[in-house]
């Protein structure tokens, strides 16, 4: 690993802190001596204490992002803080769009503001790579999808909601860096990210109730190969990030200061996730090409009947996605050490385990406080 650039923050405010990238971060910088206040709307305070994560010593801020007192209480949290990473994000429940948006945006603005009021010198900002326009319908269908850097046009999948927010909230920054407010922003825009902790939520998150862990292959010898075939589309092929991986990457932002780290970033392992390498990791034994209509009316209709929480958008943000040039990060001296596919492995090993990260919203399988509604 590079060593960091001279500028280093010494006190740091994470919102989403308990989540799949926050308790990475957390590691990272536990490993950096850095003082961490973490915000989530769940703190690990709130479990029993055997269940709790051993992470470092973090000084928690139970708020809650869509409250209207949410900027008043982060301004108090971010007192004397050198930077802040804000993490917090929601994609479910993905039935009630304005809970959403009430957490990605207004919570995104009551941050912006807080920062300000706060005169925190540098914010990072958690953005994704569901900010880009789609790539055409030929490169879809072949699977042979571009390489793009941060200047490919930043319009969004319009039918995913999650899309949409993370194109709003970036708005919403463009709109603060053009009032001239203090912090600095920077913005990374990662690819999926993935990690052995976040089985659980992922499973949760996007297959639901009715996922058996016996479907799901995974790493070592003894992996389940339950599935003969597995329906993918060839547009399947996607960015992705270890959250370790990216966790650096937010060190390498923090640590390169307001004056060297600003706008936007690419992350993603240097191979991508392609539709044969997801079946292979999900222990299908082959890959039947499928139309991606096939799979969006497939999720549509069982979304619709609450039968699972991942809704149709999602299909058309993986067929549409780009892949990432990240050449701008790496100029900071950040370098991926996981593939794509080594990061796959090991959350559906944690997916398979029931994985979690002692915090609310890792909570393993089974945990009454990681329940999600469909």
């Amino acid at each position: 690993m590079a060593s960091s650039p001279r500028s280093t923050p010494r006190r740091v405010l994470v919102t989403g802190a308990t989540g799949n990238v926050g308790t990475a971060l957390l590691r990272r910088l536990a490993r950096e001596g850095v003082t961490v206040a973490g915000v989530a709307r769940r703190t690990p305070e709130q479990l029993p204490p055997a269940e709790r994560s051993p992470a470092a010593p973090v000084r928690w801020h139970g708020i809650d992002l869509s409250a209207s007192w949410a900027a008043g209480a982060l301004r108090e949290a971010m007192e004397g803080a050198d930077a802040v990473v804000h993490l917090a994000w929601r994609i479910q429940p993905s039935h009630d769009r304005a809970a959403m948006r009430a957490v990605n945006l207004d919570g995104t603005r009551a941050v912006l503001d807080a920062a300000r009021e706060a005169r925190v010198p540098h914010l990072v900002h958690a953005s994704s790579t569901g900010v880009y326009a789609p790539v055409p319908e030929a490169d879809q269908r072949s699977g042979h999808k571009p390489v793009v850097d941060e200047s490919w046009p930043r319009t969004g999948v319009p039918t995913s909601g999650y899309s949409r927010d993370k194109v709003d909230a970036e708005d919403l920054l463009d709109a603060y860096e053009a009032a001239g407010s203090s912090p600095v922003v920077a913005r990374v825009r990662p690819g999926l990210v993935l990690q052995r902790e976040a089985g659980a939520e992922i499973a949760r998150y996007f297959g639901g109730p009715f996922l058996p862990a016996s479907l799901l292959g995974g790493a070592g010898r003894r992996r389940a190969r339950v599935l003969p075939v597995l329906p993918l589309p060839d547009a399947f092929v996607a960015p992705v990030v270890h959250a370790d991986d990216l966790a650096d990457a937010l060190w390498h932002l923090l640590a390169a200061g307001p004056q060297r780290a600003r706008g936007a970033y690419n992350v993603a392992a240097d191979d991508a996730l392609g539709p044969d390498d997801i079946a292979a990791g999900l222990g299908a034994r082959r890959r039947v090409a499928a139309p991606v209509s096939l799979l969006r009316s497939a999720a549509d209709a069982s979304w619709r009947a609450r039968l699972q929480p991942t809704d149709p958008g999602w299909v058309d943000l993986a067929a549409g996605t780009p892949l990432l040039d990240c050449s701008r990060l790496k100029e900071l001296g950040w370098r991926p050490t996981t593939t794509a596919r080594a990061a796959l492995d090991d959350l559906v090993s944690g997916m398979r385990a029931g994985e979690g990260a002692g915090t609310p919203a890792l909570a393993p399988r089974g945990a009454l406080h990681g329940r999600v509604a469909v």
